[in-house]
């Protein structure tokens, strides 16, 4: 069995340019560098400034917005500059404002920082465009996956790391840590990953900065991808109460501990990490807009279930069910944006496709908070499940359109 899965590993190993894995492993030390601080924001935050979590909550909507601007700027100088530089800019940069934050000793300067350094975390969609450029059209799903992988692998180590450290150094000594580590990679992509833009792409578009951003435009016109990133951002305002309500409804109405939830959260990733290499490959060859229908149906009805289940098994069937959907949704979603995008135009596409998920993090938890406050918290849930099928019809929409638009679709031709 386990020679058989070696095996098995080797294959898709081989199946991919070494360039692809290059950046999976580079991205996969910069996110470990990430996860070793970033679970630990809200306790550092409280803790060092003597606040509640409101202030906390203003900082991540502050920073979500900030991110949403970085990731703008990111695409349109990605498609003028190319992906290698600007990924290396963003490393260094937020590195810097790493320490800084550290250093705050005053809430305000904190989210002025914080700020700052989601404006220049400008390296998103140059990360996502290299992989679209690295990998032909048939492998971007599972691309997008093995970075998925990756990026839960870090999840699943970092906060136990970081969770040592804090034993015996200081939040200080995370902070620096994370700017080391982003230096360090910043480093190894600039000697070991070549720029991916293609000779041909960089040829066709010879544009000045004003008109990279001007391209947006382009972009907002691309009414089928804007529809698309509407359902997307119905997909998120669902999605979001995994990390944010959940954890807070079972405790408050169940009596879940903290330590509980934080098991069921260990479960979603580990389930990442085992099978998604498996789902990817299993999937790629379905037309992409019924496999987004399908996760978001599993997303429905995973999410919909704590408002009638009430027993720690059925929670943890919950969690199967909705990460099921999730390992169905997100490498299609990222492999959808690559082909509904030009190549000259890949980072924009990317940078907007950043909506679907900076609207359901700006506005989700504060809606979810009003349900939860002024009604049965039992109706979050239902609401959940209710705009979960609404994304499906959506979904469902979209695919019998690109049919109508493309025979290929019809033709199951890969994603």
């Amino acid at each position: 069995m386990l020679k058989n899965q070696i095996e098995n590993w080797k294959n898709i190993y081989q199946e991919y340019p070494k360039t692809f894995w290059m950046l999976v492993t580079v991205s996969f030390i910069d996110q470990l560098g990430g996860a070793l601080l970033f679970p630990f924001f809200a306790l550092y935050i409280t803790m060092k400034f003597s606040v509640g979590m409101t202030e906390v909550g203003y900082l991540f909507a502050l920073f979500s917005v900030a991110n949403f601007a970085g990731s703008i700027l990111g695409g349109a100088l990605t498609d003028r500059f190319g992906r290698k530089q600007i990924v290396i800019f963003s490393l260094v940069a937020t590195s810097i404002s790493s320490v800084f934050m550290g250093l705050a000793s005053e809430i305000e300067a904190f989210y002025l920082i914080a700020v700052i350094s989601g404006v220049l975390s400008v390296g998103g969609p140059a990360r996502q465009a290299m992989v679209a450029d690295i990998l032909s059209e048939e492998k971007r799903a599972q691309g997008y996956g093995v970075l998925r992988v990756s990026a839960n692998l870090s999840v699943a180590i970092g906060p136990a790391i970081g969770g040592l450290l804090l034993g015996i150094t200081s939040y200080l000594t995370l902070f620096i840590i994370d700017a080391v580590v982003s230096l360090i990679v910043a480093g190894l992509f600039y000697v070991y990953i070549a720029e991916t833009k293609s000779e041909a792409a960089e040829a066709s578009s010879p544009e000045s900065v004003s008109q990279s951003f001007s391209g947006y435009f382009i972009v907002f016109r691309d009414l089928l991808f804007m529809l698309f990133i509407g359902v997307c951002i119905l997909m998120g305002l669902v999605y979001t109460n995994l990390n944010t309500t959940l954890g807070v409804y079972l405790r408050d109405i169940f009596g879940v501990s903290e330590a509980k939830y934080g098991l069921l959260l260990s479960l979603n990733a580990a389930m990442v990490v085992l099978f998604q290499f498996e789902i990817t490959r299993r999937i790629e060859k379905r037309p992409p807009f019924l496999v987004m229908a399908a996760g978001m149906l599993l997303y429905a009805i995973g999410f919909a279930m704590y408002g009638f289940v009430s027993t720690t098994a059925m929670f943890v069937l919950a969690m199967v069910i909705l990460t099921t959907g999730e390992m169905l949704i997100a490498p299609v979603s990222q492999a959808l944006v690559a082909k509904f995008s030009p190549e000259e135009m890949r980072g924009r596409y990317m940078a907007i496709f950043g909506i679907s998920w900076m609207i359901p993090f700006a506005v989700g938890p504060y809606l979810a908070g009003l349900i939860m406050d002024n009604t049965d918290p039992r109706w979050l849930w239902y609401a959940a499940g209710i705009v979960g099928m609404v994304a499906v019809m959506g979904f469902l929409w979209l695919h019998r359109k690109m049919t109508e638009k493309s025979p290929l679709v019809e033709a199951n031709i890969a994603i």
